[in-house]
């Protein structure tokens, strides 16, 4: 399974008062990354939902590198960290699409829950999605 890294321009009303990009936008470009990695894997989102699996966010971290700017573009690659059917966490890497500057890193960490919030076991709620995980994870750890 190869997940292309995801790409994003950085928008002006994401920058702060001193011209650079507000810290908590790399929250939200994880959550797009993610989002783009799950249709990547044949999960689109959408259709997750409508089958009743949500992925909540448990908890996620961030750790700035570098600045990144308006108009500046960034390419994120995603990991699967881990995955055991009821949680899983991924990794990110923020980077200058242009020179490769490092900008930040992080990583979420998800559950995966029904419409009722009760915790459910992918492999047995979803088995098509499992699989994709599984082979995901087992990417990840080639190219970790």
């Amino acid at each position: 399974m190869n997940i292309k890294p995801y790409f994003h321009n950085a928008k002006y009303y994401e920058t702060d008062q001193m011209s650079i990009i507000h810290h908590s936008n790399y929250i939200r470009w994880f959550e797009e990354a993610r989002i783009d990695c799950l249709e990547q894997m044949g999960i689109p989102y959408d259709e997750m939902e409508a089958r009743g699996v949500i992925i909540p966010v448990i908890g996620v971290s961030a750790e700035y590198k570098s600045m990144t700017r308006f108009k500046d573009t960034v390419e994120i690659r995603l990991k699967l960290l881990a995955y055991n059917g009821v949680r899983f966490s991924m990794g990110y890497e923020v980077r200058d699409a242009e020179t490769g500057q490092l900008r930040c890193t992080g990583s979420s960490h998800h559950c995966f829950i029904d419409r009722n919030d009760r915790p459910i076991i992918l492999k047995k709620a979803a088995p098509d999605y499992h699989q994709r995980f599984m082979a995901f994870l087992e990417h990840s750890k080639e190219n970790l």
